[in-house]
């Protein structure tokens, strides 16, 4: 009589978490096949970008704002006031406009993505389509995700700019601050490499956001009810992946480029 091996806890999840990093490496390899799903990658652009703006656009103010009134506090209690510009502003770019992007991008534009590959699995046409030979993944998933590569790029942009605009204002006039100062101590601390870092980080975030999306769309479990867990679980596990991976982001940043004047 031979008994059941045991299962241990977190064999689940491990597994898991390697299919969604295999359907990352397939959907990265499916990038270059053809033919490329043009229309449908323009429509993702358009779709998420039309759930995505507005909302970002609202959440960048008060995040800008708080930062420049917290930092503003702290530099006058310590007596560096001149500095507030440059903490604020770097704060901004370097960690606020990424994570505000994309857990935007994952929760409005993941959850789309989502329930649309999960409606479409449960009424088994993702199975149709792998029958008739077509590929899933370079067909529905590679346009997804680039759009949201692509969307989560440029509203970094306009949160960084929002951002840095409401600090400004923020700063400048509730708090007293000098603009001069506010600009001076900006160009003075601040360089290239931190706008870089931003948009490097938008565009990872993306990748992360979409690929989990569509992970779990593709593999809901119990019918409707399964795609509507299934939004769930995504925006939770992509919230989960994208401050980790922007600890490790930071972390290397800080260790490889020089900060200005060292």
């Amino acid at each position: 009589m031979t008994t059941p091996s045991p299962s241990f806890p977190g064999v689940g999840a491990l597994r898991e978490t390697g299919r969604m990093f295999a359907l990352g490496l397939d959907t990265s390899r499916a990038v270059f096949k053809r033919p490329f799903q043009l229309r449908e990658f323009i429509q993702q652009c358009w779709f998420i970008a039309s759930v995505t703006i507005l909302p970002t656009a609202l959440v960048a103010i008060p995040f800008g704002a708080v930062i420049a009134l917290q930092l503003g506090s702290l530099t006058r209690q310590l007596g560096a006031q001149s500095f507030t510009g440059a903490a604020s502003v770097l704060a901004v770019i370097q960690q606020a406009s990424p994570i505000v992007t994309a857990l935007l991008i994952a929760g409005a534009g993941g959850s789309a993505i989502c329930a649309d590959l999960g409606s479409r699995k449960i009424r088994d046409e993702i199975d149709a389509m792998e029958v008739l030979g077509v590929s899933p993944i370079q067909r529905l998933v590679v346009p997804r995700v680039l759009a949201a590569m692509l969307i989560a790029l440029l509203l970094n942009g306009m949160v960084s700019v929002v951002g840095v605009l409401g600090g400004y204002f923020f700063n400048v006039v509730l708090q007293g601050g000098t603009p001069g100062a506010y600009l001076a101590s900006f160009s003075a601390l601040a360089q290239l490499p931190d706008l870089w870092i931003s948009e490097i980080k938008a565009v990872i975030f993306g990748f992360i956001a979409g690929i989990v999306a569509a992970y779990r769309g593709l593999n809901p479990r119990g019918g409707p009810k399964g795609v509507g867990d299934a939004v769930n679980q995504a925006v939770v596990i992509t919230f989960l992946l994208l401050f980790f991976v922007n600890f490790v982001l930071t972390t290397l940043y800080l260790q490889l480029v020089p900060a200005k004047g060292m």
